[in-house]
This record gives C-alpha cells, sequence and structure tokens, in this order.
C-alpha cells in the first residue's frame, strides 16, 4: 500500500511549478504583507502597552470579541440550513435565491446598514411594529452590531458550505437511505460530518469579517463606547485625535485575526 503512495508523492514532486508564477505569486504576498509591516514598523512600541489597555480600547476588544462570537454562532445556525437548501434542493428559483444571498459581498456595508437601519429602525417596516408591539428599539444598541455583522458576513458561511456540500456529493446518503436510515438520520450522521471541514471554515471566515466589520455597523449602530463601538470604530475615531493608538489598534485587529485563522485553518486543511 505504500509503495504506489511513494511512487504518486515522487511524481508530484517532479512536476514542480512553472517559474513565471513565483513572481505575481511574490507580488501578491507582498501587497498583503507589506502594509502589515507599514503598521509594525510605525507603531510607538515603548508607549504601546498604554495604548492597548486604555478603557476605551480594552471596551472594545471585548465588544468586537463577544459580537462577532454572537454572529458566528447566528451564520452557523441560520447559514448551515440556508446552504444546504441552495446545495441539495429542487425547488424553482433557487438560482434567484443565491444571488440575493450573495448581495452582501458586492453592496458596500455602509449600504447594508442603511438598508437594515430602514427595516429595523423606529419607522422601519419591522422596527415600528417591534416597537409599538414589545417597546423594543434595535438601532444603536449592542443587537444592532450582533445584526450588522450577521449581515455581512452570512454570506461567507453559505458560500464555503455549500461548495463543501457540492463537493462531497450524494452518494454516501444514498448508501445511508438503502440501509434503511431517514433523511433526518442521514443528515446528522452523514452528511455533517462529511462537510464539517467546510462549515469549520466558513466558520473562521464568517468570524474574520465580523471583527473587521465597520461600515453596516457605524450606520446601523452607531459608536457608543461600550455598547456598539467595536475596534474598527474606534480605529476610525482614534485617527483623527491620535495617530499612534490607531495603529496600535489596527496593529492590535491584525494580531487578533491571524491568531484566529492560524488556530481555526490548519485543523479544517488537516481534516
Amino acid at each position: 500500500m505504500t509503495a504506489p503512495v511513494r511512487t504518486r508523492d515522487r511524481h508530484e514532486a517532479a512536476v514542480g511549478l512553472p517559474r513565471l508564477l513565483w513572481v505575481p505569486a511574490g507580488l501578491a504576498f507582498a501587497l498583503i504583507a507589506l502594509p502589515v509591516v507599514g503598521l509594525g514598523l510605525r507603531t510607538d512600541w515603548p508607549r504601546l502597552p498604554e495604548l492597548l489597555l486604555s478603557e476605551a480600547a480594552l471596551d472594545a476588544l471585548r465588544l468586537s470579541l463577544l459580537t462577532a462570537s454572537c454572529s458566528t454562532v447566528i451564520c452557523i445556525v441560520l447559514g448551515g440550513p440556508l446552504a444546504v437548501v441552495l446545495a441539495r434542493g429542487r425547488l424553482p428559483g433557487l438560482q434567484v435565491l443565491r444571488s440575493i444571498v450573495l448581495l452582501p459581498l458586492v453592496l458596500p456595508p455602509v449600504v447594508g446598514g442603511l438598508a437594515l437601519l430602514y427595516l429595523v429602525g423606529r419607522t422601519g417596516l419591522v422596527g415600528q411594529g417591534l416597537e409599538l408591539a414589545f417597546g423594543i428599539t434595535v438601532p444603536f444598541t449592542t443587537a444592532a452590531v450582533v445584526l450588522a455583522q450577521t449581515f455581512v458576513a452570512l454570506p461567507f458561511l453559505v458560500v464555503s458550505l455549500e461548495g463543501a456540500l457540492r463537493t462531497s456529493g450524494q452518494r454516501y446518503e444514498a448508501v445511508a437511505a438503502t440501509l434503511g436510515a431517514s433523511p433526518a438520520l442521514a443528515f446528522r450522521r452523514v452528511t455533517v460530518p462529511l462537510v464539517l471541514p467546510g462549515l469549520l471554515s466558513g466558520a473562521v471566515l464568517a468570524f474574520a469579517r465580523c471583527l473587521g466589520e465597520f461600515g453596516a455597523t457605524i450606520a446601523f449602530a452607531g459608536s457608543l463606547q461600550g455598547t456598539t463601538r467595536t475596534l474598527p470604530l474606534l480605529v476610525y475615531l482614534a485617527r483623527e485625535s491620535d495617530v499612534d493608538a490607531a495603529v496600535a489598534l489596527s496593529l492590535l485587529l491584525v494580531v487578533v485575526a491571524v491568531v484566529v485563522i492560524a488556530i481555526a485553518r490548519p485543523r479544517t486543511v488537516a481534516s
């Protein structure tokens, strides 16, 4: 069993890569990495602990991690079934539905924030009813931050999971059905384990997108310290008054995002 595998590995290693690919690949990497290096060079390292441990920075970090976590859970709970319907459904109009689901990927986030405001705001289609019936006001609250983040991050999870579902196919579920498994049992015992790497990958992307969300949040939730002011909003405000603080907070966002991806990403690949 091992000889064919080793032979295949040697053949793959012998193929190599065209040398021309290294130049654009290196430029692409530089385009991503060098701005981050620039942040590090501009950072006031002696003042870094003072800047990152300020009350405003800690409040923004706590709120960012809390809201991003809540939004990611909502993306999984709602986006998972939506991805299954898009990948396996046979209903007419699914292509149109898929196009609508992908809208937040191409819309400017601030447009999404305004759309949410006019839907769930006090005079909005849903918001007016919520306030009159239950006295609930969504805009400019922490719940508004979660809703804005979910709106922009949901397509990332749906696209990742839908791709995993299409790649895995339905042959194993068909085998389970011939053995007497119900659709629900086959989905729980066969489909979910098969697409779990795709789900985890999508969750990581959604969390990272939530962590960096700015436009929809400021349009729909505002910027109130401890309530709606996440790290990206604090960076935006700090750049007007304290550039060193803005750079330090930006570097903190980069570090948190890298840690999240480094911890979760290898597990999805290894699976």
